[in-house]
């Protein structure tokens, strides 16, 4: 382990991160599951209104269950408010014809991408996303990563798109979160359940941001952990640290019939920020974030207000 520069065991006592986002932060926010632009409205709206920093925002039920117009409004709603949008890149085995992923051992596999035909799919997702202007996205397999980085590269897809990975491709230890890294990986949402030692190894091999859930929704493990939010970004800077929620319903796949109760969800999860936020500025009080504007964000561009 020591001879390829990987760490011989999770810390006891692990140590402070050195490592900074660009600016100097040692983390930075990022509220989940913002399914659709009146989500990403009301999200804003409760930030600005409790005084949270909102860096990133994310979506689960990916670019293929937004229509154009939703699709362009959300982008050009980040694009305005300086935040990064992340769209999940569908669709994955779980929502395919398949029958393993639905069986009792087979939900290991309900993330990954399944064919070639699927590996199509997922990719045109990316395409058009990064069409509508939006520069980061969500991806949960390997394959897809690794395609999806060489267009980046040939320029097939804009050069300052941004992959992060999904908390479902669920590797867990340094030697594989940085083979995510070599592939292309520019975030890493680690799984939920790792503790401050087992993250503090992690970061020892990687200089990826870690995208860690202070608290998961229940299909994640429903961990509310904000008293160790403090520790958290002191061993795993940089850092998102993102806000779930627990005792809530699963809204994927999401869509109209389901945007009161996204937007209800949505601001409860700032409002949980906001208490995240409060534990750390009391037991890690010289910890900085990111002021926004930030110019390493994957910001949108806004292709509908360059068109206006």
């Amino acid at each position: 382990m020591r001879s390829q520069g990987l760490p011989t065991g999770d810390a006891e006592a692990p140590p402070a991160s050195p490592k900074r986002f660009p600016d100097g932060a040692r983390y930075r926010v990022e509220i989940p599951s913002t399914e659709g632009p009146e989500v990403l409205d009301a999200v804003l709206a409760e930030a600005a209104e409790r005084d949270v920093p909102v860096h990133r925002i994310s979506q689960g039920s990916g670019a293929m269950l937004l229509t154009d117009d939703e699709l362009t409004r959300m982008a050009g709603t980040a694009a305005r408010n300086h935040v990064e949008l992340s769209l999940f890149a569908r669709p994955q085995a779980g929502w395919h014809t398949g029958a393993m992923s639905s069986s009792p051992t087979g939900g290991t596999v309900a993330s990954q991408v399944r064919g070639t035909e699927q590996l199509v799919h997922v990719l045109e997702d990316i395409r058009r996303s990064a069409a509508a202007g939006v520069r980061s996205v969500l991806i949960t397999d390997l394959g897809v990563l690794s395609v999806a980085a060489r267009m980046r590269a040939q320029r097939e897809l804009p050069a300052d798109m941004r992959f992060k990975i999904s908390v479902q491709m669920a590797l867990s230890n340094p030697a594989s979160i940085r083979i995510a890294e070599e592939f292309g990986a520019d975030t890493y949402n680690v799984p939920t359940d790792l503790s401050p030692a087992q993250l503090a190894a992690i970061r020892a091999a990687t200089d990826l941001p870690l995208d860690v859930y202070i608290e998961s929704p229940d299909d994640l493990g429903g961990f509310v952990r904000h008293y160790e939010i403090a520790e958290i970004v002191r061993v795993a800077a940089p850092v998102y640290v993102k806000f779930g929620l627990r005792n809530a319903p699963n809204i994927y796949p999401s869509g109209t019939h389901l945007t009161d109760t996204a937007v209800r969800l949505g601001r409860e999860r700032v409002r949980r920020a906001r208490i995240g936020l409060d534990m750390l500025h009391r037991y890690l009080p010289e910890a900085e974030t990111s002021e926004l504007p930030v110019a390493d964000l994957a910001v949108p561009t806004d292709v509908a207000g360059e068109n206006r």
